[in-house]
């Protein structure tokens, strides 16, 4: 009987909280009269209303609503006990004390609800913070690794130019020990000989000055060779074109190399630091295809292109493996590294194409205006070059 009782009881109360503000009180005093008949007392009815609340009603709906409903059943709950009130004295004092436990227990569970949330919302606040910062951590490994990385680069291309400048100081003194100090030790010789000549017999006097003339002019044109190499003063004087084409015609006579060049006037308009940069880039790429290329033609162009001059040599020679010669060890990369620091330094951009068959192609972009490669970008007038 009991049983049937909770099972009707829960039907009337649920039907009572589903009706809201249009519902009556009389199922609720008739439940009263049948917990009378069944034996239900009022400690057990309050029981009974607190298993129904916290099982059926309270999770299905949300929190804020739960107040208004625990206010509503409580109603219900009182007008059920009234029938028992007129038998049992002082049952309405332990309704409404009972009422207050319900209520109070209702308000525990909806401040341990916020604080439930409260506590899910917590934890993955910590774990994103911790996966922020693991995620940092493994950034900072990142660049303190790369930062050692180029300090040993560095340390090593240090090493690598000295070496070089050693290597061409060893030339230079080599150069004037055997040839330029020889060829004076020879006058001198020369003329010790012409002096005593001059003493006791003019005959051939004029065929060996003839001769001390022509080694005083060999000396002299070795020295304008180291001079031309070392600073080309016709660069200054007269322009990068005339400049390079001094140093294309001395090339191919002595490499048996064709070289090709083709310019636009324009280019002088570059003030003389990027045309330093552009004759050197060019010096130094007709050296590499002498030495590395096996090259039987190099082809010298200068465009203009949006605001910037562009010069492409390009060799019909063997090629090599870019990246690889970038990263090698020794002086053999300091060539490319040396002709795109020069480029950079004036805002200019380098890069070196080589294919099998094709041969290699060096192409440089530097701007008529000092304009900054990222201002370049921004404006929409980047560069065309293919390079990577």
């Amino acid at each position: 009987m009991k049983n049937k009782f909770s099972r009707l009881y829960q039907a009337a109360l649920l039907t009572y909280l589903k009706q809201g503000s249009k519902a009556r009180l009389q199922p609720a005093h008739g439940m009263g009269k049948q917990a009378l008949a069944v034996g239900v007392q009022t400690l057990d009815l309050a029981k009974l209303h607190e298993k129904i609340l916290v099982a059926d009603v309270l999770p299905n709906h949300q929190e804020s609503k739960r107040t208004a409903l625990i206010r509503r059943a409580g109603i219900f709950f009182t007008e059920a006990i009234t029938p028992i009130e007129t038998i049992h004295r002082g049952t309405r004092e332990a309704a409404v004390h009972l009422n207050q436990i319900v209520e109070m227990l209702s308000q525990r569970t909806v401040e341990l609800a916020a604080s439930n949330v409260d506590l899910k919302q917590e934890i993955v606040q910590r774990k994103a913070v911790e996966k922020a910062l693991k995620k940092s951590e493994h950034h900072y490994s990142q660049l303190l690794e790369q930062s050692e990385r180029l300090q040993e680069q560095l340390r090593q291309l240090s090493r690598e130019i000295l070496s070089a400048q050693e290597d061409e100081r060893k030339r230079i003194s080599r150069e004037l020990h055997d040839v330029i100090a020889q060829t004076l030790t020879g006058i001198n010789v020369q003329l010790a000989a012409l002096k005593k000549e001059a003493a006791l017999n003019t005959k051939g006097l004029d065929r060996n000055i003839a001769s001390t003339q022509r080694l005083v002019e060999k000396s002299v044109d070795i020295v304008h060779q180291f001079a031309r190499e070392l600073r080309p003063a016709v660069l200054d004087d007269l322009g990068l074109i005339p400049a390079l084409h001094s140093f294309v015609k001395i090339f191919s006579k002595r490499t048996r190399i064709h070289v090709h060049l083709k310019a636009f006037a324009g280019i002088e308009q570059l003030d003389i630091a990027k045309r330093t940069v552009l004759y050197r880039v060019a010096q130094e790429a007709l050296t590499n295809v002498a030495r590395h290329a096996h090259a039987h033609r190099v082809e010298i162009n200068f465009q203009k292109v949006h605001n910037a001059a562009r010069m492409e040599i390009k060799d019909d020679g063997k090629s090599f493996q870019v990246e690889r010669t970038l990263n090698a060890k020794g002086n053999q990369r300091l060539g490319l590294l040396g002709m795109r620091e020069r480029v950079e330094m004036v805002g200019g951009i380098f890069c070196v194409e080589s294919a099998p068959g094709k041969g290699t192609a060096v192409q440089v972009e530097i701007p008529f205006a000092r304009v900054r490669k990222d201002a370049l970008k921004k404006s929409g007038k980047q560069t065309t070059l293919k390079c990577p």
